[in-house]
Formats: C-alpha cells, structure tokens, sequence
C-alpha cells in the first residue's frame, strides 16, 4: 500500500525509454518489458545456456564441449547484453542507479526458476571484486543483485565466501584467451566449510566467456561445493 501510495505522489520513471512506468513497483514500462531480449529457456546449451537459433532439445555448445569446457555445472542468464538494457545495466554499475536493483533481480530469478530446481541450492555466493574496485564504485553490484535473488527464493546468501586476490586487469577489452589467464588464481574460498557438500549458486552481473564464473566454480569445488551453478542478469552475445 506505501509503495503505491509513493508511486502515485512520485510517479516511476521508466529507465528504458523515459517515460511513466505503468507497472507497480517497477522502473520498466509495459512496452518496454514486451521488448526486453529475455533468454529463452529452450534452445540453449545445458551448460552455459547459450542461445543456438533453430536448436532443440539437450545439446552442449562448442565451448562446453572443447578443450576449455567450464568448471561450473550450469550457468543461466537472463537477457542478453544489448540496446537498452546495456545501458540501463551500465547505469547501475557505474553511475550508481540502484533503483534498477528490483527489476534486474526479478529477471533474474524468473530466469532461474525457468532452468532450475531452486530447491535444490544450499547457498547464494556473489562474485567478489578487488579492494580497488569497490573503493571505486562504492560497492560491489553483484553483491546487490545476489542478496535480492537469494531473498526472492528463499535461500542465505553468503557475500564473503569468496574473495578476490592479486590484482587482475578489467576482462572488458580482453580476448576470450587473455579473459581466461587473467581470471586464474584471483578467487579464493574464505571458510570451506559454508560450502562443503553443497550446491552454491555464484551471482554476477554479465557473463561473456564464462572465465570468472569457472574460476569460481574452480576453487569452491576444490573447497569442497559440491555443485555449483552460476546466475547472470546479462549475458554478452558474441
């Protein structure tokens, strides 16, 4: 009732094409939403979801089943990194536009319970950025979105089970080989013990070769984690 009542003394503004957001609670109009490039649930590849136009039923993709296949048993994401969406994305992780927040971690479990048994995650894990970088932004986006999906279904997230080491460059710029060497050995599991035995499920904001969701993945099964599926509001079409 609150939430309403503020909407209709300070109308939402719809953070796609500027206009008045029509949906309660929501910073994305109806028209918008309609327009939104979500991932679809079927035609994507059973480890990293990447969408294959034209494909049906269980296959894997050329990454995942190559030489550098990924650590991690699943990665899903909810629409692709692109148009409006990529600057409504580079709005929140940069100029700090946290109203976003909401509707990214909305997306974000649809997307979720689309592909997996959300009963089956034990523990919800951010991806860590260095000292620097939260010093920088103020803090850490992933942490955010995690926290609100972890709350959405039900689950504890844990936003210091891994962190960040050395002092890797920005994988923005790199090439898909460069982006693997410069992800190695920069995570690392604080308390093994919150993931032993467990299925974590790791958070971040955009997903492009799958590199830091894998050295994730890496180091809590070396931890101990019994599975570990990872969860990105965006996904890079390359």
């Amino acid at each position: 009732m609150t939430g309403r009542f503020l909407d209709i003394l300070w109308p939402r503004r719809c953070e796609l094409c500027g206009g008045e957001s029509d949906r309660p609670g929501s910073h994305v109009c109806s028209d918008c939403i309609d327009r939104i490039p979500f991932i679809p649930a079927t035609g994507v590849c059973r480890v990293c979801s990447r969408h294959v136009e034209g494909a049906s039923g269980d296959f894997l993709c050329g990454d995942c089943s190559g030489a550098f296949a990924p650590e991690f048993d699943i990665a899903v994401s909810a629409v692709r990194y692109e148009g409006k969406v990529r600057d409504a994305l580079h709005g929140f992780k940069f100029d700090g536009r946290l109203h976003m927040m909401k509707d990214f971690a909305e997306w974000m479990a649809a997307a979720l319970r689309a592909r997996l048994d959300i009963a089956e995650i034990d523990l919800v894990v951010p991806v860590p950025v260095t000292a620097w970088r939260r010093m920088d932004r103020g803090f850490n986006q992933s942490e955010y979105l995690a926290a609100d999906v972890a709350r959405s279904i039900g689950r504890r997230c844990e936003k210091r089970a891994l962190a960040r080491t050395g002092r890797p460059r920005r994988q923005s710029g790199l090439s898909e080989e460069e982006r693997r060497e410069n992800a190695k050995g920069t995570f690392a599991v604080r308390k093994a013990a919150l993931v032993r035995g467990r299925t974590v499920l790791v958070v971040d904001d955009i997903m492009t070769t799958g590199s830091t969701f894998s050295e994730c993945a890496r180091v809590l099964k070396e931890a101990g984690a019994w599975r570990v599926w990872c969860l990105s509001l965006a996904r890079s079409v390359r």
